[in-house]
C-alpha cells in the first residue's frame, strides 16, 4: 500500500576544514577493529546500508541494481570502513572523495544493537581520519582540503551530537518534504 503522507525533514550539513579540527572520541574497549573493506561487494555493502538504515528510514539506495551498487563503490575515491564487534559487523563509514578536494562521509552508522556502546565516537573519529589521509591511497588524488557530512531529522537521536563533539561545524541547514516511507527493515516484513 502507498502512503500519500509527508514527513518534514531538516538537513544539516556540516564540515572539517582541517585534520586539526578532528577531536577523537576515547576508544570504546577491546573487541572493536575497523577494516576497510577493499574489495568492493554490493551484497555486503547493501547489508550494511539496510542493516544501518533499517530503523531511521535509510530508502535512497534500496532500489539500487546489482550493476548500480557495483558502479557506485568502484568509484575512484570510494572507502567503505567497518566496526567489528569480536567479528561481528557493529557499523560502518563509507567515504566519497569528490573533484573539489573536498571528502563526504556519504553514510555512517551503527547497526541498532551496537549503538550507546562508545562504538559510533571511536568510529566516526577513524572515519574522519582516513577521509583526511584518502589520497595516501588513491593514485592521483589531491590531498583532502575539506571532510563533509550531513546528518537529518530523521537520523539516530545521537547523529548531530556526535558530529559536533567530533568537531564538525554546521554550514548550511535545509528543510524539505519527502514521501514518509515508514521504517522499511533490512528486509521485507523487519518493520512489523
Amino acid at each position: 500500500m502507498k502512503s500519500d503522507s509527508t514527513l518534514t525533514v531538516t538537513t544539516w550539513h556540516l564540515e572539517q576544514t582541517s585534520p586539526a579540527d578532528l577531536r577523537p572520541a576515547a576508544e570504546p574497549g577491546d573487541g572493536i577493529r575497523i577494516v576497510r573493506a577493499e574489495v568492493p561487494s554490493p551484497e555486503f555493502s547493501r547489508y550494511l546500508y539496510a542493516s544501518v538504515g533499517a530503523d531511521i528510514r535509510w530508502t535512497d539506495r534500496l532500489s539500487l541494481t546489482y550493476a548500480q551498487w557495483q558502479e557506485l563503490l568502484a568509484r575512484p575515491g570510494t572507502e567503505t570502513w567497518v566496526a567489528y564487534d569480536r567479528g561481528t559487523p557493529a557499523g560502518y563509514v563509507e567515504l566519497c572523495a569528490h573533484d573539489d578536494g573536498a571528502v563526504e562521509i556519504m553514510y555512517f552508522g551503527l547497526i541498532p544493537a551496537f549503538r550507546g556502546r562508545r562504538i559510533g565516537g571511536h568510529l566516526l573519529t577513524y572515519g574522519t581520519r582516513r577521509a583526511w589521509d584518502l589520497a595516501e591511497r588513491t593514485p592521483g588524488r589531491a590531498a583532502t582540503e575539506r571532510v563533509r557530512v550531513h546528518t537529518c531529522s530523521k537520523d539516530g537521536a545521537h547523529a548531530m551530537d556526535n558530529y559536533l563533539s567530533r568537531g564538525f561545524k554546521l554550514f548550511r541547514t535545509e528543510t524539505g518534504e519527502e514521501p514518509d516511507v515508514g521504517t522499511p527493515g533490512p528486509w521485507p516484513g523487519a518493520d512489523a
